[in-house]
């Protein structure tokens, strides 16, 4: 009786391997992908006149909240150093309730110190 072929992998097959391999990649650039746009979103509110600390709380929050057209929106409003407040007025502007909800909730939390 003939013996099946031997695969040199051991007990694993490519495909599976392949796919591990795969989905491994994958998640490791999603974790990329997703600083890349936190530190890209935290920019955009820096230069919109928002202070580091609140920047930085309020991109954590708004990247997994909001999808890359959103954050896009927001991108266009630089301008000096704001107030919160002021800020959330500019965004008010945008048109887009998402965008706002999502940025008002985000900017009270980390204001507070509870994002």
């Amino acid at each position: 009786m003939p013996q099946p072929p031997r695969n040199p992998a051991g007990f694993m097959n490519s495909r599976p391997c392949a796919a591990v391999a795969l989905a491994a990649a994958t998640l490791a650039l999603s974790g990329c992908v997703e600083r890349i746009a936190e530190s890209r979103v935290r920019a955009a509110l820096v230069d919109a006149g928002l202070s580091d600390g609140v920047s930085t709380c309020m991109a954590r929050r708004m990247v997994d909240r909001l999808t890359i057209a959103q954050l896009k929106k927001l991108r266009a409003l630089q301008g000096p150093k704001r107030s919160i407040p002021e800020y959330i007025a500019a965004v008010r502007r945008v048109g887009d309730r998402d965008v706002l909800e999502v940025t008002a909730s985000s900017a009270a939390l980390c204001a507070t110190g509870f994002g």
